[in-house]
C-alpha cells in the first residue's frame, strides 16, 4: 500500500487535509488575528476614556521582557516572506496570515502599555491571544513539516538561507517566552502590594486569567492550610464584592418587592423561588451555559475512544493477519492525546461552571438570611405569634442552607435533557433503531421518578415541621435550663424532645427509604438500557430486521455512552431531592416573609416641640388597643416585657376583649409621668401602644421626638459593658461618665477586672439583675432621646440604688429631668414627686392626675397608698436619704456591686479565660479541633452505626461490584464467541442464551443494590443520627450550669440544627457513595491492570500523587469547614439576641438599620468561608481531574504501544472502565472531601457529647419516707465556688435552720445570697468536692480520683436536710423535694396544666385549688381552655406578675417542707405582694421558708435574718435583736429602706 493510501486511512491526516482546503493558514492564524486586533483597539479605547491610571508605576521586571520579546515575534514575521516555502504553504495563505498576525501583535505592543499603566494584573485579552497563538503556530508547524511536503512536479521553491518552518519556529519560541513571562505571579511585585493595601483586593481580582480558570490563585490558602491550622484572618480579604450580604440582600429584596407588587395586581401568591431566579438570571444563564459546553466537549472522549477501538482492531488484525500494513502508531497516540486535551477542557468548564453555581447558591443564602432577619424586625404581634425563635432559626440555618446546596444540582433540569440527547444521537448513529429500546427504559423509569418525587416533597414537608418543633423546643429549653434544673423537670423536657425527635425520625426514615429506591433504580438503569438495548440490536437490530453484528466497538462504545448517560440519570435523584427541598424550603421562607408585618402608621411620629411652655410630648385620643387581632384573637392579656417575643402558638379563640380601651392621655414635654395598677391591668400595654407595638382598634397616637425604651425584663446583648451601653453611639467622655455615675455603675466599673471593657455573657448571665437594669437605664439615656418609656425599672434593684436612680437618673432633679419620662412602676414611694399620675384598672384609666389631687379624691388610688405606703415618720426619713452610690466613708461597703468575679453570676467564667479576666473575657471564641478528622470521629460514626453492620455494608458492597464487573467480561465472551462464529462458521450457543445469562447477572447485581442502598441510608444511617442525636440531648441536659452561662446558645442550636441537619441528611448518602464508587474503582483498577500489564507500573506513582494531592488538600479542607461552622454560631446567636429585644431595636430611632448592618456583617463572615471552601473544592476538582485525564491517556497510550500484543475485546473492557474510572475518581475524592468535612459534624456533635456532667441524677441513696419531714436545714462549713480556680462565693457558711422557721436572706448585690439557694439545688457544689472538680469544664478528658466521692466533701463542707448530707442524693431525688419561687418567674409553651404539673401527677381538683389559693382561679377560668389554656413561649401571654403568681401555684403543688423564694416578688405591685405575703405566711406555716428579698419590708416578720456579706455569714438573729444593735448590717440596710 502506498503513502497516499495510508494517508487516505488516517484520520489525522483527514483532518488537516479539510482545514488547508477550507483557508488553510489564513482561517488557522489570519481570522484569529484579525479578531483580536479588533478587540485590543476596543480594550485600549476602554481604558483611555472609562479607567483611571492607578499611578502605582509598571512592573518592569514583567513589562520590558514582555515588550521585548513581542518586538522580536513581530521581527520574525517580517523576515517569513523571505524564508523557504516547502511545497504549497504560500497558495495556502501563509504569507497574508503572517501579515494579519503581525498587525495583531504590533497591536498588542499598545495594548501592553496600556494595561500596565491602568490595571494591576495581567490583561486578558492578551492571555487569550497568547494561548491561541501558541496552538495556532504549534499546528501551522506540524503541517509545514508533515503535510505540506514538496511532491514531484511542483514548482521549484524559493531559495533563501532559512525555510519557513525555522522562521515561525522562532516566532513560536519567542511568544511563548513572552507568554511565560506575561504569565509569571505578581503577587509580590510593589503594584500588586499598594493596590491590595489600598483597595483590599482578593486574590481572585489579581490573578490572571490562567490562575483564575485553573484556580490557581487560591494555592497560597492550600499551602498555609497544609502546613497549619487556618483561622479567620488567614482567608477573610478572600471575598470578592459581589459576595457582598448587603449587595445581594438588595438585589433580591428588589426582586422580591416586584414579584409581590405584580401578584398583588394579578391575584396570586408571589413565588420567592423565582424572585431568586429573576435577581440571578444571568449568572444563572452563564453557569448553565458552561455546564452544557462542558458536557458538549465531555462528549468528545467518548467519540474518539470509538476511533481508538478501530485503531487498536486494524493494528492487531494488521499484525495478527498479515494481510495489510498497519496504521501508524502516532494516529493512535494522536486519538490518546485528544481524548487526555478534550477531557482537561471538559474539567475546566465544569469547574467554572460548579464555581458560578456554588457563588449563585452563596450569593442567594445570604440574601436569603439577611431577608429573614429583616422580617423578623418587623413581624406584627399575630405574625410572631405563629413563629417561634426555634423556627425562624430553622429557615436559616436549613431552608436557607438548601440553596447551596441545589444551586449545585438544579442546573441538571437544564443539562441531562441535553446530555441525554447527544447520547441518545451518538447511539443511534451506532446501533440505529435498537437505541430506542434504551429509551423505552426510561419512559418505565420516568413515572415512577415523579411518584417518588412526590412522596420525597411530602415526608420533606412533615420533616422540616417536625424538625422546627424539636428546634423550638430546645430553644426554649436551653433559654430556660436553669429553672429547669432548679425545678427538676429534665426527664419531662428530655421525654418532650424525644417525643418530637421519634415523630421526625419516622420521616427521615421514609425519606431515606424513597431516596433509597429511586438510587436503585437510576445505578441499575445502565445495565437494564445496555440489556434492552442489546436484546433488540442482537435480535433485529441489523439491516431489513437481520440479527445485528456484535462487535467490541460497538459494544463497548454503545456501553461507555450509556455510562456517559447513566451519570445524568444518576444525578436526578440527587437533582429532585435537592430541588424538592429548595421548593419547600423556598415556599416555607416564602411563607414567612409575606407574613403581616408592623403597621408604622399606628403611630403619628413628629419632631420634638421646640417652643417653649406646655407643649405636647405624647398624646392619645379614644384610643383601643390589642395585643392580637380581632379576626383571630386570643384572650386579652398583658404582655409587659420588654418586647413582644416569638410566640410559640395562637391562643385558642374566645371572646374578643382589646386590652386597652377608651385611653385618653397627653403627656406634656419634660414631664415625669407614673402608671400604676395591680398586675395585668396594662400598665406595659400603654408603653407598647405608644411604641406602636398593638393593633390600633380605633384612635389616634402621636409622638413628638425620639423614643427610648427601657423594658421590664433588661436586655443585655453579648458584648462589653461599654458597647452594651454606646449601643452603636459615637464615644463623648463627659456624656459617658455622666450617666455611668447617673446609673450608679461607677463602682461596678471599679471592681470588674477590666472595668467597663469587661465582656457581658449571653443574656446578662454574669451580671445580677440590678446590674443589667442600671446597665439598660445607661444605654438608653445614652441615646439622647426626646420621651423615655420606662417599664418599672427600678423594681429590680435594692432600696438605696433606687434612691441613688432617682435623684441621680429619672427624678425631677436627675439626669433624664428635662426629658419626658413615661414611668410604669409598682413601688408608691416616689409617686408624690412625679408630675402626673394614671392609674390603670381592667385596662383604662381609672383615675388620672397629681399626687395630691388623687390623694383628695379618696377613690382606689388613696386607698393604695393609706394601706401599703410606710408609716409618715419612716416616709420622712426615707425622703431624706440621698445616697449617692461612692460618696459615703464606707463606700466599699456599701457600692453597689463589690465585684463579679466574686459575686454569684460572675463565677460564672468559662476555664478557658480564666487567665484572662484582666481582660474581662466571658465568652471565647468557639472551639476548633486541628487537621484532618481524625480516624477517633470515623470509629465513633462507625459504633453509632455498628461495626458489624458496617462490615456486611463493606462485604455486600465487594460483592455487587464483582457481579457488575461479570457483566461486561460476559459481554466480552459474547464478542469472542460471535468472532469466532464468524471465522469458523459455526454457532455454539444461540443469542437468547447470552441474552439470559446477561440478563441474569443484571437481575444478581439489581438485588445487591437494592439490598445495600436500604441498609446503607436506611438502617445504618438512621441508627447513627438516633445513637449521635440521643447522645448530645442526653449530655446536654446533664451539663453543669456553669457550661451553659459560658456558652452562646446559638453554639447549642448550631449543634442541633445544622450539625445533625449534616448528619441525619447528607451522610449517608455520602457514605454509599464512598463505598459504592471506592468498589467501582477497585474493579476497574482490577480490569485494566488485567488487560494492560504494563499499567501496573503506573499505580503506585498515580496512586501517590493522588493521595499526596488528597492528603494535602485535607487538611485545609478540614479546616475551612470548621471555621465555616462554628461561623454560623455567632449569626444564630446574633440573631436570637435581636429578637429577645425586637421592641427594643423598633422603639430607639437608627437601632434597625444598625441591627441589620450587625447581622449582614456575620453574614458575610459566613459567605466568606463559604466562597474559599467552594474554591478549595475547585482546586481539588481541576487537579483531581487532570490526574483522572492523564491516567485514561497513559492506559490509552499503553494499549496502542502494546496493540499488537493485547486482546482487542479485553482492552476495549479495560478501556471503557478507565474512562469511567475517571469520573468516579474525580467523584470519589469529593466524597471524601465531603464525608470528611461533614464528620466535622459529628465531631462537634461529640465534643458536647464528652464534656464533664454533673452529678447523677439517681444514686441509689435510700431516702426516708416523705423526705424531708420536718425542714431542718443545716449548713456546716460550706463554701463554694462556681468554677475550679475562681474564688469562692460562700465561704466557711454555717448555720442551721429549725423546721418551719421562716429565715429572710438580705445582703447587697454580690453578697451571695442566690449563691445559697444555688447550694441548695446543687447548681453550685461544695468546694473541692468530687462533683465540684469532676463537673468541672477544666477537666474535659482527664480522670478524677473517684475516692474524692466517698472521702467528705474536703474544705467545702456539707449540707444536711433533715440529717441527709444532700452530697449523697441524686439530683432528680434532691431537687424535686424541694420547691421555689425564682426571681424569673419563667413559663414555658403548651397547656397551663404541663406548665403546673409537667409529669401528670396531679389531679385537676388539686391544680384549680393551687390556682385558687394563688390568687389566679378567675382569671384562669376566664381562659378559653382553662387548664388546657395555650400557654405562650417564654409566657409571653401572661404579665410578669401573672407568672409569678403561676410560680406561686407550682411550689403550692409540690408537697414539700422546704421553700426557697428567690426575690420572688420584686417584678409584682405592693398589693400583690402583699397578697404573695399572706399566702406564703398562710399556705407553708408548716414549712421552712427561705426569702431573698430586695424590699426589706417582705422579710421584717421572719423568725430569722441571715445576713450575708461578701459570702460569709456576717449575722444571723431575729429581725427585732439585729434592729437593737444599731452598728449591726442589717439595721443599716433597714435605715436606708425606711423600715426604721
Amino acid at each position: 500500500m502506498n503513502t497516499l493510501a495510508i494517508a487516505a486511512q488516517d484520520p489525522v491526516r483527514v483532518a488537516i487535509d479539510y482545514l488547508l482546503t477550507h483557508g488553510g493558514f489564513l482561517s488557522l492564524l489570519g481570522v484569529p488575528a484579525v479578531l483580536a486586533t479588533i478587540a485590543f483597539v476596543y480594550r485600549i479605547h476602554y481604558l483611555r476614556n472609562n479607567r483611571q491610571p492607578h499611578k502605582y508605576g509598571r512592573t518592569n521586571i514583567i513589562y520590558w521582557p514582555t515588550q521585548i520579546f513581542i518586538s522580536l515575534a513581530c521581527l520574525s514575521l517580517i523576515f517569513l516572506p523571505f524564508s523557504q516555502y516547502p511545497g504549497d504553504a504560500p497558495s495556502l495563505g501563509l504569507i497574508p496570515a503572517a501579515a494579519l498576525t503581525l498587525v495583531a501583535w504590533s497591536t498588542a505592543l499598545v495594548l501592553n502599555r496600556n494595561e500596565h499603566a491602568y490595571e494591576v494584573r495581567s490583561s486578558d485579552y492578551l492571555f487569550v491571544y497568547f494561548f491561541v497563538t501558541i496552538a495556532t503556530s504549534l499546528l501551522s508547524l506540524y503541517i509545514l513539516n508533515d503535510h505540506a511536503l514538496p511532491l514531484e512536479g511542483e514548482l521549484p521553491v524559493i531559495t533563501s538561507f532559512i525555510s519557513a518552518y525555522h522562521t515561525l519556529s522562532a516566532f513560536t519560541i519567542l511568544i511563548g517566552t513572552a507568554f511565560a513571562i506575561e504569565a509569571f505571579p505578581r503577587s509580590n511585585t510593589q503594584v500588586q502590594i499598594r493596590a491590595r493595601e489600598e483597595h483590599q483586593l482578593s486574590d481572585y481580582e489579581l490573578a490572571n486569567v490562567f490562575s483564575r480558570i485553573t484556580f490557581h490563585y487560591v494555592q497560597d490558602i492550600i499551602t498555609l492550610g497544609a502546613s497549619r491550622t487556618l483561622t479567620g484572618t488567614d482567608i477573610e480579604t478572600t471575598n470578592l464584592p459581589h459576595l457582598h450580604t448587603k449587595v445581594n440582600y438588595d438585589s433580591v429584596t428588589a426582586s422580591w418587592d416586584r414579584a409581590k407588587a405584580k401578584a398583588a395586581q394579578s391575584g396570586k401568591t408571589p413565588s420567592y423561588f423565582f424572585a431568586v431566579l429573576r435577581a440571578y438570571r444571568s449568572k444563572v444563564a452563564l453557569g448553565i451555559t458552561l455546564r452544557l459546553m462542558g458536557f458538549a466537549v465531555a462528549f468528545l472522549p467518548t467519540m474518539l475512544f470509538g476511533q481508538l477501538l478501530t485503531f487498536i482492531r486494524d493494528y492487531s488484525d494488521a499484525v495478527h493477519g498479515g494481510s495489510k500494513i498497519p496504521p501508524p502508531i502516532h494516529t493512535g497516540l494522536l486519538i490518546a492525546a485528544a481524548m487526555f486535551l478534550s477531557n482537561i477542557t471538559a474539567s475546566l468548564l465544569a469547574a467554572a461552571a460548579l464555581q458560578i453555581n456554588a457563588e449563585l447558591g452563596q450569593q442567594s443564602c445570604a440574601a436569603t438570611v439577611a431577608l429573614i432577619y429583616a422580617k423578623a424586625l418587623k413581624l406584627s404581634n399575630a405574625a410572631r405569634q405563629r413563629n417561634t425563635l426555634g423556627e425562624i432559626t430553622n429557615y436559616m440555618a436549613v431552608d436557607a442552607e438548601k440553596m447551596v446546596q441545589a444551586s449545585i444540582y438544579m442546573p441538571f433540569i437544564v443539562t441531562i435533557p441535553f446530555e441525554l440527547g447527544i447520547s441518545m444521537y451518538l447511539l443511534y448513529q451506532l446501533l440505529g433503531w435498537s437505541s430506542f429500546a434504551g429509551v423505552a427504559v426510561i419512559a418505565i423509569i420516568a413515572p415512577i421518578q415523579v411518584k417518588m418525587g412526590a412522596f420525597l416533597n411530602d415526608f420533606s414537608n412533615t420533616r422540616l415541621e417536625y424538625m422546627d418543633e424539636r428546634i423550638r423546643l430546645l430553644t426554649e429549653i436551653l433559654a430556660n435550663i436553669k429553672i429547669v434544673r432548679l425545678y427538676g423537670w429534665e426527664d419531662a423536657f428530655h421525654s418532650k424532645v424525644e417525643a418530637i425527635r421519634a415523630k421526625e425520625l419516622v420521616e427521615l426514615k421514609g425519606l431515606a427509604t424513597i431516596r433509597s429506591v429511586l438510587t436503585i433504580v437510576f445505578s441499575s438503569v445502565t445495565l437494564l438500557m445496555t440489556l434492552a438495548t442489546f436484546s433488540v440490536y442482537a435480535t433485529v437490530g441489523g439491516p431489513n430486521m437481520t440479527p445485528g453484528r456484535i462487535t467490541s466497538e460497538v459494544v463497548f462504545v454503545s456501553i461507555t455512552l450509556l455510562g456517559v448517560m447513566s451519570r445524568p440519570l444518576g444525578m436526578i435523584t440527587h437533582m429532585f431531592s435537592r430541588t424538592i427541598g429548595i421548593l419547600v424550603g423556598c415556599r416555607r421562607i416564602q411563607r414567612f416573609l409575606l407574613m403581616e408585618e408592623i403597621d408604622s402608621s399606628v403611630v403619628q411620629r413628629y419632631s420634638r416641640q421646640v417652643s417653649s411652655g406646655n407643649s405636647t410630648a405624647v398624646e392619645i385620643e379614644n384610643g383601643t388597643f390589642s395585643w392580637e387581632k380581632q379576626a383571630d384573637s386570643t384572650p386579652s392579656t398583658e404582655t409587659d416585657d420588654e418586647n413582644q417575643p416569638l410566640l410559640s402558638a395562637a391562643a385558642t379563640p374566645t371572646i374578643y376583649t382589646p386590652t386597652l380601651n377608651n385611653i385618653n392621655v397627653r403627656i406634656t414635654d419634660g414631664s415625669l409621668t407614673a402608671v400604676v395598677g395591680r398586675i395585668g391591668q396594662g400598665k406595659s400595654s400603654l408603653l407598647g401602644a405608644i411604641m406602636g407595638e398593638m393593633y390600633k382598634l380605633q384612635g389616634t397616637v402621636k409622638v413628638y421626638g425620639d423614643i427610648a425604651y427601657v423594658p421590664q425584663q433588661a436586655w443585655i446583648i453579648n458584648a462589653t459593658l461599654k458597647d452594651n451601653i454606646l449601643f452603636g453611639k459615637p464615644f463623648d467622655q463627659e456624656k459617658y461618665d455622666s450617666i455611668i455615675y447617673a446609673s450608679g455603675l461607677v463602682p461596678d466599673f471599679a471592681m470588674l477586672p477590666a472595668g467597663d471593657q469587661t465582656e457581658i455573657g449571653e443574656r446578662g448571665i454574669n451580671l445580677s439583675g440590678g446590674q443589667k437594669q442600671r446597665v439598660s437605664l445607661a444605654r438608653a439615656a445614652y441615646q439622647d432621646a426626646d420621651v423615655y418609656l420606662l417599664d418599672d425599672p427600678l423594681s429590680a434593684v435594692d432600696a438605696h440604688v433606687d434612691q441613688h436612680l432617682w435623684d441621680n437618673l429619672v427624678g425631677p432633679n436627675g439626669l433624664l429631668c428635662n426629658k419626658t419620662r413615661i414611668l410604669v412602676t409598682h413601688g408608691i414611694h416616689h409617686l408624690e414627686h412625679v408630675d402626673q399620675i394614671l392609674v390603670f384598672k381592667d385596662g383604662s384609666i381609672s383615675e388620672a392626675g397629681h399626687y395630691k389631687e388623687l390623694m383628695d379624691a379618696n377613690g382606689a388610688f388613696h386607698q393604695l397608698i393609706k394601706e401599703y405606703s410606710v408609716g409618715q415618720n419612716k416616709k420622712a426619713r426615707h425622703d431624706k436619704i440621698k445616697t449617692k452610690v461612692g460618696e459615703e466613708s464606707d463606700s466599699a461597703d456599701d457600692s453597689v456591686c463589690n465585684t463579679i468575679v466574686a459575686t454569684e453570676e460572675a463565677g460564672k467564667k468559662d476555664d478557658d479565660v480564666k487567665d484572662d479576666d484582666a481582660n474581662g473575657e466571658l465568652v471565647t471564641d468557639e472551639k476548633m479541633a486541628a487537621g484532618n478528622v481524625s480516624w477517633k470521629i470515623w470509629m465513633v460514626y462507625a459504633r453509632a452505626v455498628s461495626l458489624r453492620k458496617a462490615t456486611f455494608c463493606i462485604a455486600i458492597y465487594i460483592i455487587g461490584r464483582g457481579v457488575h464487573i461479570s457483566t461486561s467480561l460476559w459481554l466480552r465472551k459474547w464478542i469472542n464467541d460471535t468472532e469466532d462464529n464468524e471465522r469458523t462458521g459455526t454457532t455454539l450457543h444461540p443469542v437468547s442464551f447470552y441474552l439470559l445469562s446477561y440478563g441474569g447477572l443484571v437481575l444478581v447485581y439489581m438485588f445487591f443494590d437494592v439490598l445495600i442502598n436500604y441498609i446503607s441510608e436506611v438502617i445504618c444511617g438512621i441508627q447513627a443520627s438516633t445513637v449521635l442525636f440521643n447522645g448530645l440531648l442526653n449530655c446536654i441536659f446533664r451539663l453543669p450550669m456553669s457550661f451553659f452561662d459560658t456558652t452562646p446558645m446559638g453554639r447549642i442550636v448550631n449543634r442541633f440544627s445544622s450539625d445533625i441537619d449534616a448528619i441525619d441528611d447528607r451522610l449517608p448518602e455520602e457514605f454509599n457513595d464512598f463505598f459504592a464508587f471506592t468498589s467501582m474503582i477497585g474493579g476497574a483498577l482490577f480490569l485494566i491492570a488485567y488487560s494492560t500489564p504494563a499499567f501496573l507500573i503506573m499505580i503506585p506513582p498515580l496512586g501517590m500523587v493522588y493521595f499526596f494531592i488528597q492528603n494535602y488538600f485535607i487538611k485545609c479542607s478540614a479546616s475551612l469547614k470548621r471555621l465555616y461552622s462554628v461561623s454560623k454560631s455567632p449569626l444564630y446567636q446574633h440573631f436570637s439576641e435581636s429578637l429577645s429585644g425586637v421592641s427594643s431595636i423598633r422603639a430607639m430611632r437608627g437601632l434597625q438599620a444598625q441591627f441589620l448592618a450587625q447581622n449582614q456583617a456575620r453574614a458575610d463572615v459566613v459567605s466568606n468561608r463559604t466562597y474559599v471552601y467552594n474554591l478549595a473544592n475547585r482546586w481539588l476538582q481541576v487537579r483531581i481531574e487532570i490526574l483522572g485525564s492523564l491516567t485514561v491517556f497513559i492506559s490509552a497510550s499503553l494499549s496502542v504501544l502494546k496493540a499488537g500484543e493485547l486482546d482487542p475485546t479485553l482492552v476495549a473492557v479495560a478501556l471503557s472502565y478507565s474512562i469511567t474510572m475517571q469520573v468516579y475518581i474525580n467523584l470519589l475524592i469529593r466524597i471524601v472531601n465531603e464525608v470528611q468535612n461533614d464528620l466535622v459534624s459529628v465531631e462537634r456533635v461529640q465534643e458536647y457529647s464528652e464534656k464533664p456532667i454533673e452529678a447523677p441524677a439517681v444514686t441509689g441513696v435510700p431516702l426516708p419516707e416523705s423526705w424531708p419531714q420536718q425542714g431542718r436545714v443545716v449548713f456546716k462549713n460550706y463554701s463554694a465556688r462556681y468554677r475550679e480556680g475562681l474564688d469562692l462565693v460562700i465561704k466557711d457558711a454555717s448555720f442551721e435552720v429549725q423546721p418551719a422557721e421562716k429565715i429572710g436572706i438580705v445582703g447587697r448585690t454580690g453578697a451571695g445570697k442566690s449563691s445559697l439557694t444555688l447550694a441548695l439545688f446543687r447548681i453550685i457544689e461544695a468546694a473541692d468536692s468530687y462533683w465540684a472538680i469532676a463537673s468541672d469544664p477544666s477537666m474535659e478528658g482527664k480522670q478524677v480520683d473517684f475516692d474524692m466521692l466517698h472521702s467528705g466533701n474536703g474544705e467545702g463542707g456539707s449540707i444536711e436536710i433533715d440529717g441527709v448530707d444532700i452530697s449523697t442524693l441524686g439530683l432528680r431525688d434532691l431537687r424535686r423535694h424541694l420547691a421555689i419561687i425564682p426571681q424569673d418567674p419563667t413559663l414555658f409553651a403548651g397547656t397551663l396544666r404541663e406548665n403546673l404539673d409537667p409529669f401528670n401527677e396531679t389531679s385537676d381538683a388539686d391544680l384549680w385549688e393551687a390556682l385558687e389559693r394563688a390568687h389566679l382561679k378567675s382569671h384562669i377560668s376566664s381562659l378559653a381552655g382553662g387548664l388546657s389554656y395555650e400557654v405562650a413561649q417564654n409566657g409571653e401571654n401572661f404579665s410578669i406578675g401573672q407568672r409569678s403568681l403561676i410560680c406561686l401555684a407550682r411550689a403550692l403543688l409540690r408537697k414539700t417542707k422546704v421553700l426557697i423564694l428567690d426575690e420572688a416578688t420584686a417584678a409584682v405591685d405592693v398589693e400583690t405582694d402583699d397578697l404573695i405575703q399572706k399566702t406564703i405566711r398562710k399556705e407553708f406555716k408548716d414549712r421552712t421558708v427561705l426569702t431573698i428579698a430586695h424590699r426589706i419590708k417582705t422579710v421584717m416578720d421572719s423568725d430569722k435574718i441571715l445576713v450575708l456579706e461578701k459570702g460569709r455569714v456576717q449575722e444571723y438573729e431575729s429581725p427585732s435583736e439585729l434592729l437593737k444593735k444599731k452598728g449591726s448590717l442589717f439595721y443599716k440596710l433597714a435605715k436606708k429602706a425606711g423600715e426604721v
